[in-house]
């Protein structure tokens, strides 16, 4: 697949079928990602990928948990600014309208949407999923390479064929995600990711872009 087809078709998807994920495609792709770059070379990554038993399990204990009510587990990492400045309010916003609109939710059915966010717990069906960490005494510069090494992860996925959805809202259920993972204590929760073969019998909005002069300025002759 090119490059630039890997990169617009990427998207995050919210619907997968049940058709596994050949484990030497998985090693495949995050051996490539290996390669993304990072300051001094770092890699400030730590990965962890579910897959058969082990993410059933942890899927079991989510729905669990989000069917006896429990309350979402204190943020180790602020996920937004509380006070969210345009343009980015606005962007998000729109996100939400786009998302929910597209399901045929309103936006002030809050118990709607709780409903439709729940499929986070289940990685939208997929039978694969990723879980990133990062070591809780880096700094803001090592959190930026992590995001660069899940986006090289995800292009590969593309380019085999794959889709995925990163999910910050697995660092709501860190401690879930703990009992079946152990990972050290040194590590935080950044997010997850569910990967797999997408179900094209979901429907789906996908959101849009600013304009290039919002967010480019180019400077030159």
């Amino acid at each position: 697949m090119d490059v630039y087809e890997a990169v617009t078709t990427r998207r995050a998807v919210r619907g997968f079928t049940d058709r596994p994920v050949p484990g030497e495609v998985l090693e495949r792709v995050l051996s490539g990602a290996a390669w993304a770059p990072s300051g001094s070379n770092l890699q400030p990554w730590h990965t962890y990928v579910l897959t058969g038993g082990p993410l059933a399990e942890l899927k079991k204990r989510a729905g669990e948990r989000l069917a006896a009510g429990d309350p979402w587990d204190e943020p180790e990492y602020e996920q937004y600014p509380p006070a969210l400045k345009s343009p980015y309010r606005e962007r998000r916003s729109a996100f939400g309208e786009q998302r929910y609109g597209a399901l045929g939710i309103a936006r002030q059915d809050m118990e709607a949407r709780q409903r439709a966010a729940s499929a986070n717990w289940d990685c939208f069906g997929a039978p694969a999923a990723l879980f990133c960490y990062i070591d809780r005494d880096l700094g803001v510069a090592q959190w930026s390479d992590v995001g660069m090494y899940l986006q090289t992860v995800m292009l590969l996925l593309r380019a085999e064929g794959l889709h995925s959805c990163t999910q910050m809202a697995w660092a709501k259920y860190r401690k879930t995600v703990a009992e079946v993972l152990s990972p050290p204590d040194e590590l935080i929760l950044f997010c997850g990711m569910s990967i797999g073969f997408e179900d094209v019998t979901v429907d789906y909005t996908r959101t849009g872009r600013a304009p290039l002069d919002e967010t480019v300025t180019f400077v030159g002759d």
